[in-house]
């Protein structure tokens, strides 16, 4: 996958991706062309098997502040005054981001600091890891600028992350919540100074990566769809075919003998 984005960076580091959203004299806030380029992104990692992590973080004093209403207007969601179908065209756009970021079969780490608001905030839920900074604060900021705090998945991935009680108060007021209560209410994993954070992630990626390539991918995609099994069965039908997947492969026999001969596996992704 190669592109020449313009407002995000992409740093390889072999099978993981730090990728940085790259306006920092905006706070990294979501104009048309972030929008466009993130959408691209998340797409092509759906098939790309040579990426394994996603690291997102954002550029200077935040990790994305919302929406760029100056670059978008505020007649609507999409700042486009044509009416309701170019609005919810615009609205898609934003919201098919988290999307394709709970498609994608690699662990998204977001590294959170300064402000995330509104779709940043969306984006830190749509995560699967979230390590704060000291300086984090994250808000629902949708409802303080006249409309639904229920946007881009919040509604959807807060109440799962927090409970109800806590995410009905974040949503209903807009308040903003900080790194320590963040950690305190189980939002994120951890909480560093700012100038760690990519530190601090570090761990969390070779954990990754001493893990089968498939059966990191499966576990992502089954607890995706574990938290919104019907019940136990039906979550314990997706389990047992991972694992009857996973054990079909080079990777399970290579897996069981590095515990047993007490080394790192070498795995093969096969």
């Amino acid at each position: 996958m190669s592109r020449d984005y313009t407002v995000i960076k992409i740093g390889k580091e072999g099978p993981v991706d730090w990728v940085t959203l790259n306006r920092p004299d905006n706070l990294n806030t979501l104009d048309p062309v972030l929008i466009g380029e993130l959408l691209d992104y998340f797409q092509d990692l759906y098939f790309d098997r040579q990426t394994r992590i996603v690291v997102l973080r954002g550029a200077g004093r935040a990790f994305c502040a919302g929406l760029d209403i100056k670059a978008r207007g505020s007649n609507t969601t999409d700042g486009d005054p044509r009416g309701p179908s170019a609005g919810l065209l615009g609205q898609r756009r934003i919201s098919e981001i988290v999307m394709r970021m709970r498609r994608c079969p690699q662990p998204i780490i977001s590294l959170v600091h300064g402000p995330a608001c509104g779709g940043g905030f969306a984006f830190a839920l749509a995560s699967d890891i979230r390590i704060a900074g000291e300086s984090a604060r994250m808000n629902a900021a949708f409802i303080r600028l006249g409309l639904s705090a229920c946007d881009i998945g919040v509604s959807y991935f807060l109440p799962r992350l927090v409970g109800v009680s806590v995410a009905s108060e974040l949503m209903m007021t807009g308040r903003f919540i900080n790194a320590e209560r963040a950690l305190r209410v189980g939002l994120v994993s951890e909480v560093v100074p700012d100038d760690q954070l990519e530190a601090a992630a570090r761990p969390y990626i070779a954990d990754m990566l001493n893990t089968s390539p498939l059966g990191l991918r499966l576990t992502k995609e089954c607890l995706n769809m574990s938290v919104d099994a019907p019940g136990l069965e039906a979550a314990v039908a997706m389990e047992d075919r991972n694992q009857i997947l996973c054990a079909q492969t080079q990777d399970v026999a290579e897996g069981m003998a590095a515990f047993l001969e007490k080394r790192a596996p070498n795995y093969q992704d096969r």
